[in-house]
Order: C-alpha cells, then structure tokens, then sequence
C-alpha cells in the first residue's frame, strides 16, 4: 500500500537540496512544552470533545472521553491550556468547583453566546491532566477577575495544609493539592482580555503576577498575556517593565515569559479563507504565512534580546494554528473546521521555526486540541466517532524531538516560489539529538514535485537509519469516521546511504521525519 501511495505522487525530480548537519555539536535545548495543546471552553472542545459526563453511552472515566485520552497519551503531551482563550477573561473559577447541581449557568459570550453550566470546572480539568500524564497550564482572569480571585485559586489547586482554600479544595472531594507549574497572567490583553493598553497592562500584570504564589513547594512559571503576531511595541514595554535582569535565574521577577499568538490564513478576519477549497495558489499563500512565524520569532527575540542578553525570560507561543472559515451549516461560533494535508504541512513548518529559536521559545500551544480550530481530533459524542486528523500525526512524528538538542541545519540550493508578495522556500527542516540518537525533519512544500535532500552528516558515524512520512494523493486530502487513515504516516523508502551521509526522496507535498541511530 505505501508502495502504491508513493508511486501516485512521483512527479519530476528536481536537483539535490543538500543539507549540512554537525551531528557532534548540539545546541540549545528543545522543550518538550512547545508540543503543548490548549482547550478552551468552545465549540465541542470541552463538551462533547473531552468531556461527555458520566452518563453519556459513550466510553468514559468520570465523565471524560476514554478514546480521547488514549489518543492523546500517545503523543505524549507535555502541557494542557485552560480555560481559555478570551472564555479565560469571563470565568470565574468558584463557580466551577463543587456539587454540579448547584453550580452557578453563565452566558459564553465569546463563543456561539450559548449558556455554559459548569459542569466541567477545576477539579475535573486536573482529574484530566492526571489521566493523560500532562501538566497543567492555567490561564486566569485579569479581564474581569480580581487579584483576590486569582490568588485564591492558586491557594485551592496548589497549598498543602489547612488554609482556608485548601480547606475548601478538601470539602469538594481532594485531599493533596496539586501541582501547577504553569499559570497565565491573562489572554490577549490588548482585545478581548480587556482593550487594555499595553502600559496599562504592565503595571497589571506585575500586580496580579506577586499574588500568584508558590505555595507547599509548587513552584509556578508566571506568563504574561504578550502580543499580538507583530506588535513589537507590547513586547518592547513588558521586558521594560522587567527589574534588572542581568542578575540571578529570573525568578524574582513577577513573571517569567510573554506570549505571542499567531494564526495562519489565506484571507483576513472576515474571510479568513476555507479549510478544504482552495487551489494552488492559495496552499502557497497559507505556507508563506505559516512561515512568518520564523519572521516573528527572530523579531520579538531581538527585542527581548535587548533587555535580557542572558535570555532569563521565556517566550510562549500560547495560540498558533490555522483558522479557516467554519465549516457549512455549523454554528459560526464554535470555530468547527476539517483538518487537511495543509494543515498537517503548517504544523510541521512551525516545529522547524520553534527549533531554531529554542534559546527563547519555552512553550508553544496548538489551537486547538479537540473539534476545533487545527484540532488533533475530532470526536463525535453522538456517534461516538474519532478522527485523527493530518496534525495530529505530525505531532506524533515530532515526539522524538522532545527535551533533545537542537543541531543547526544548514540548507543549499534550496528553490524558491513566488507566494503572497515574496519568495517562499520550497524545503524546511530542522533537527536534533539525544546522545547515541538523532531526528531530522524534511518538508517539501512544493505541490507537484518530487525533492531530493542529500543529508551531509559529519561529527558522528550513522550505524542504523530509518524514516517515515506524511503525504497524501491531494493537497486537500483529510480523514473522516470512513476514511481515517487516508493521511496517515507510512515508511519512507525513498532513503539511501551515501558516502556523505544520507539521501532522503522526498515526494511532493510532504512532511519526513529521518531517525538516526549513533556511533
């Protein structure tokens, strides 16, 4: 079958790309945290997608989706963001804790103006957390929240004895606190967290960030609400709220990282273009945008690189992903969009740019994990159906970069295509090692021509070598309950030793993965 799968995309090949990597000098760090995901209170993310309640006929522990977290555990996610997203500015955590029946309804203005219930509150995301083996990333309100609330529910998830929230946690169900090693100050201040200004915010964020404490030994990496895709001057203002940053590990500062959101699309807010009709010109557009990520990273980098030479604040990249036009005759308001080999192909792309600025970017979160956005999976409580979408591969394929160190790429002759105003490279990549092992990313963006990357491996000796891809017979191509593995990843035969190193075929509109085993 794969066999068959390649031989339908082989189209002319071009000239070698080659590709220069020193398997002996490992760089920075690649944190596992950047393959985080986000689930916010929208759409089918949360009910419906995770959670069913426990008299739903669908397979689930306390009310949460079985195959959904076997499917997650597999790709081994580091950290889970709640409850939002802009529903993070509007939430109240109290009115989320204790006996469901007589939680207080609010009104989810932000997403379909449906009334939530709360059903799904504090105590069954961390019951999640706990089954899928992942940390837990809390975003708090600083839009409509205030310092005490925010304090308060640091105090119930994270202290140990008998305070008054920790007394409160243990009258609804927990005895031991748990850990926290993550909390955000805010979401997208400058909209919908707020309008707020961004020197405005600063002073706020250094206020509510001193009353998120660590408490009982957690210890929690406080993320300011950062800017949004290009407004250097957010970024500019929070570092210069910073106290000097030239001593110590970062830690007495009020917050530890900024975020940064950026979303990938073809149109603009009203027309932001569709998930599965689109014709050449568009799959480049959306991969030249895609690759504007690698733009905004070195750019805010460079701000903060100002302030802090030592590199003691992270950056967040807390909501990335594709948005597209939902999908016809679905509410407008729950962000519902089929997942494609395109998407599949942005994804892949922005692990190469969060690689290559590993010194900086600490965490990094799709958007988002369940039935929405670029989700990982699209489930169906009603039919009790589950589809691994073409995103939720490439993370799977990337599991081998967690925690490694990144080694550089260098790229020759690499070819261009003009896309949305400027010249788009047709090949990325990126790479790393843990000791005796090594991972390399291809992505061969050009949709009709088969690649070839001869891979110049120095440093190391290579005793064993395999690999693997993702490609399709359509740019368009995706999974549904009928067809589920119609993007799926498959051996990669196209590989052959060299006296250099390695030749890898790539075929067209593909994403690779290379596994090196070490001497």
């Amino acid at each position: 079958m794969a066999t068959d799968r390649q031989r339908r995309r082989s189209t002319p090949v071009s000239e070698p790309i080659r590709a220069v990597i020193d398997l002996d000098l490992p760089g920075a760090r690649i944190s596992r945290h950047i393959y985080g995901h986000f689930a916010e209170h929208l759409g089918r993310c949360i009910y419906g997608g995770f959670y069913v309640g426990e008299d739903s006929e669908v397979p689930n522990e306390r009310g949460i989706r079985t195959d959904v977290v076997e499917a997650l555990r597999d790709l081994k996610i580091p950290n889970l963001r709640w409850p939002g997203g802009c529903f993070a500015d509007d939430y109240h955590w109290q009115d989320g804790i204790g006996p469901r029946e007589d939680r207080p309804r609010m009104v989810n203005s932000h997403w379909g103006d449906v009334v939530e219930d709360n059903s799904f509150g504090t105590h069954e995301f961390m019951d999640l957390c706990e089954m899928l083996g992942t940390d837990a990333y809390i975003s708090g309100n600083v839009g409509s929240g205030s310092v005490a609330e925010m304090s308060e529910w640091i105090e119930y998830l994270t202290r140990a004895d008998d305070s008054p929230m920790a007394d409160l946690r243990r009258q609804n169900g927990r005895d031991e606190p748990w850990k926290v090693p993550f909390f955000g100050i805010g979401n997208e201040a400058w909209g919908c967290g707020g309008n707020l200004r961004v020197e405005q915010f600063a002073s706020m964020a250094r206020q509510y960030s001193t009353y998120v404490r660590d408490h009982a030994g957690n210890e929690v990496y406080r993320i300011a609400a950062g800017a949004n895709t290009d407004d250097l001057h957010w970024t500019e203002v929070l570092m210069e709220s910073f106290d000097d940053l030239s001593d110590g590990d970062g830690r007495a500062a009020p917050f530890q990282a900024l975020s940064l959101h950026y979303y990938t699309m073809t149109g603009g807010w009203q027309d932001k273009g569709s998930a599965r009709e689109f014709d050449v010109d568009e799959w480049y557009v959306a991969l030249s945008r895609a690759l504007h990520m690698e733009k905004l990273l070195t750019r805010h980098g460079q701000v903060m690189d100002r302030h802090d030479p030592n590199r003691r604040v992270g950056l967040v990249v807390d909501e990335w992903g594709t948005w597209w036009n939902v999908e016809k005759g679905t509410n407008p308001g729950f962000l519902y969009q089929q997942n494609t080999l395109r998407d599949a192909l942005v994804a892949s792309v922005h692990f190469d740019a969060f690689h290559h600025h590993a010194h900086r970017v600490v965490m990094a979160n799709i958007a988002q994990t369940v039935n929405v956005l670029q989700a990982m999976l699209l489930a169906d409580a009603e039919t009790g159906a589950l589809v691994k979408t073409p995103s939720y591969h490439v993370f799977e394929m990337n599991t081998g970069h967690h925690d490694a160190d990144a080694l550089d790429v260098h790229l020759k002759g690499v070819p261009t295509r003009a896309a949305d105003g400027g010249e788009l490279p047709l090949v990325s990549a990126s790479a790393s090692t843990t000791g005796d092992e090594a991972l390399i990313s291809l992505t061969n963006l050009d949709h009709e021509t088969t690649r070839t990357v001869e891979l110049d491996l120095r440093g190391r000796d290579v005793i064993d070598l395999s690999g693997r891809v993702l490609s399709a017979d359509g740019l368009a191509a995706h999974n549904t309950p009928e067809a589920p593995e119609r993007v799926a990843p498959v051996a990669l035969e196209g590989l052959r030793r060299t006296e250099r190193g390695v030749e890898v075929v790539l075929p067209a509109h593909s994403y690779a993965t290379v596994s090196l085993t070490l001497a």
